[in-house]
């Protein structure tokens, strides 16, 4: 098999868990903190990283579609910029 392929399954085996700890992450988090830090709603990020993480799971084509693609720029996005900001205002380590 050739080099490009094992990169893009090694993408999509590490996509899915981080799909699913965001949305386990902003489900964990108190709903005022995402107000707090003027982010959207709790029920806003946990349907967007829901939506994620359900993507990365079923999407067939993994990184070759892009709506897999959209998963997992949702799910990062989430990771990158609101999680620190909600740990931040909640005082939480992780």
């Amino acid at each position: 098999m050739p080099l490009y392929w094992w990169i893009l399954t090694a993408i999509w085996v590490v996509g899915v868990p981080v799909g699913v700890f965001a949305f386990v992450h902003a489900a964990l988090q108190r709903a005022d903190a995402y107000t707090a830090v003027g982010k959207l709603t709790k029920p806003a990020w946990m349907g967007i990283t829901g939506a994620a993480a359900l993507l990365l799971i079923f999407d067939s084509r993994g990184p070759y579609g892009i709506i897999w693609i959209a998963g997992i720029v949702a799910a990062l996005v989430y990771i990158v910029d609101v999680r620190p900001k909600v740990r931040e205002v909640q005082g939480k380590s992780w």
